[in-house]
């Protein structure tokens, strides 16, 4: 992995084993590499685990090749974009007026701002990476990227001139003036009767984001700095963040059982609709509440009270655990039947405003240039990367809130005094950031300890054996992807053959599974392709990790 697949110690998420073919959540240049888990990044943890694990240099000679191509890809402005490009910026800008252009259904690669994104973690993991780097030997290299991953989050928090979102974070940053603020409705003639369509609230890079737990990750990677580097004066940076969050909880002026978030709230007042207010983003992510995100930010409140103790952040939680519970957001019992694209799923993910009535997503046409989304209330024919139904537990949600506000204060002064907030000297990180799972709050409290899984003898016996001539291992690939091959057509297309499926027609660039492809020619169903696959070697070295050094 580290001397022949990766490229200057980066990482993109799949590869051929001839390594002619390279992905990552789109095709890549063998030049780039991926910020986003499980790329770089997380690479640079497991190596970093398993020189934990062993002792042996080899691994830590690994994790320096792969963190130092990190820190070569940091933005000057101290974040990480999606993807770096070794080649330089002019290919960089290729690829995104190319291979991003087609992405039909991923809109964030579709234009190029030059600038640094929080979204799906790319910035967090990144700065936990440079983080443990120094933490390991002190190599100054780090401890600059560190710092300059600190700034730029506290740079890119809203400040107190922003009022509600005061806090808040984002999704990119420094903010570039020509980010897109509406999509294309090449065909309008196609949307159905009351079907709404676009970008409801413009350029969402500059909203408030909670969607991939923006803020969560972010109050997290600064905690760690508090706990290992005595940084007590990013506290208040994780205050304000705590309480725009709580804030932020948006609760229907028509409908008062309408409690909880969405993806994104307004940072500023926007086309007359005040800041808080929920928003849209993406044109697959209308404006409405997110049942999802509600239950992520109730969990992440439960979190913060326990790092404060403050019942504050317990206070507001009943109304946006009712609200998940009420009955008008429930998927209906023969949703199976009704679309098998939501079976197992138990809410819809997007409710709109003051009717607390669910918004169901479709598309038309073929690709970018021809299609568009929009979102009406029929249940039926749903897009399949990003599904219209989500599975919350309101009951789990509802014993945890029921046993936080059951403590008594001797309780609560026990637990707040473990808080990595209030570490008076510095305090280790867990030993291991991949092999086992995500590291969360509870893990960085005064004597927590991150457990392995047993791992028994004969699985790790499995695992080696399964390497290809003892060098890498390989697993189906989860997506594949269509050569980028030009603009495709502006031509109307009326059928049907790709509106619940991951990719259109043959110039969308968009990745989707080999199994399940469009039901038309010319593609063709087929096994995924065995790949060597980042996600699959952190999952192995996990197991390895945790058979070799188990931590109990």
């Amino acid at each position: 992995m580290d001397e022949v697949v990766s490229y200057r110690g980066g990482y993109v998420w799949s590869y051929s084993p001839d390594l002619t073919q390279t992905f990552g959540e789109m095709e890549a240049k063998r030049t780039m590499l991926w910020l986003q888990p499980p790329g770089t990044s997380s690479i640079g943890h497991i190596y970093l685990d398993a020189y934990h694990a062993t002792g042996d240099e080899r691994f830590y000679q690994a994790a320096d090749r792969t963190a130092k191509a990190v820190a070569a890809a940091q933005h000057s402005s101290g974040g990480w974009n999606y993807i770096h490009d070794f080649n330089g910026e002019a290919s960089l800008q290729d690829w995104y007026e190319t291979v991003g252009k087609n992405g039909w259904r991923l809109e964030e690669f579709q234009h190029y701002y030059g600038n640094a994104t929080f979204d799906d973690a790319t910035t967090a993991v990144a700065s936990q990476l440079m983080l443990r780097m120094y933490l390991e030997k002190n190599d100054p290299v780090y401890r600059t990227a560190t710092d300059n991953a600190i700034r730029f989050i506290t740079d890119a928090q809203f400040g107190p001139q922003f009022g509600v979102a005061d806090g808040g974070w984002p999704q990119r940053f420094p903010h570039n003036p020509n980010a897109v603020a509406s999509m294309p409705l090449p065909n309008p003639a196609q949307l159905p009767t009351d079907a709404r369509a676009g970008m409801e609230d413009g350029d969402y890079t500059l909203h408030v984001t909670f969607n991939d737990d923006v803020m969560g990750e972010n109050i997290k990677f600064l905690t760690m700095c508090v706990m290992t580097l005595g940084r007590t004066d990013l506290v208040a940076n994780i205050t304000r963040a705590m309480d725009c969050m709580q804030r932020m909880q948006w609760t229907s002026p028509a409908l008062a059982l309408q409690s909880g978030w969405s993806l994104q709230h307004l940072s500023r007042t926007t086309s007359g609709r005040p800041a808080g207010a929920p928003a849209g983003a993406r044109s697959y992510e209308p404006r409405s509440l997110a049942t999802h995100t509600t239950q992520t930010n109730i969990q992440q409140l439960f979190g913060y009270f326990t790092l404060t103790g403050d019942k504050k952040y317990l206070s507001q939680l009943q109304k946006a655990i009712d609200w998940l519970k009420s009955p008008s957001i429930q998927l209906p019992a023969d949703v199976a039947t009704l679309n098998p694209l939501l079976a197992g799923r138990n809410v819809a993910t997007f409710i709109e405003l003051d009717t607390n009535e669910p918004l169901f997503v479709h598309r038309y046409g073929s690709n970018i240039h021809n299609g568009a989304y929009f979102f009406d209330k029929d249940i039926t024919n749903t897009i399949s990367h990003y599904s219209s139904g989500r599975s919350v537990d309101p009951a789990a949600l509802q014993k945890r809130l029921d046993e936080l506000n059951a403590m008594t204060q001797l309780q609560i002064d026990a637990m707040v005094a473990k808080s990595p907030l209030k570490a008076t000297a510095p305090r280790a990180l867990p030993k291991y950031f991949a092999a086992v799972r995500e590291v969360d709050f509870p893990d960085l409290f005064e004597g927590a300890v991150l457990k392995t899984p047993a791992v028994p003898e004969s699985e790790a016996q499995a695992i080696v054996a399964a390497l290809v001539n003892g060098n890498y291992w390989t697993a189906p690939v989860p997506e594949i992807v269509n050569p980028y091959r030009g603009d495709g057509p502006a031509t109307p297309y009326t059928g049907t053959a790709y509106r619940s499926r991951h990719v259109g027609d043959i110039y969308d660039t968009s990745p989707y599974p080999a199994d399940a492809p469009p039901d038309i020619e010319p593609y063709v169903k087929r096994d995924k392709p065995q790949f060597i696959t980042t996600s699959n070697f952190i999952s192995r070295m996990g197991r390895l990790i945790s058979f070799v050094s188990p931590v109990a």
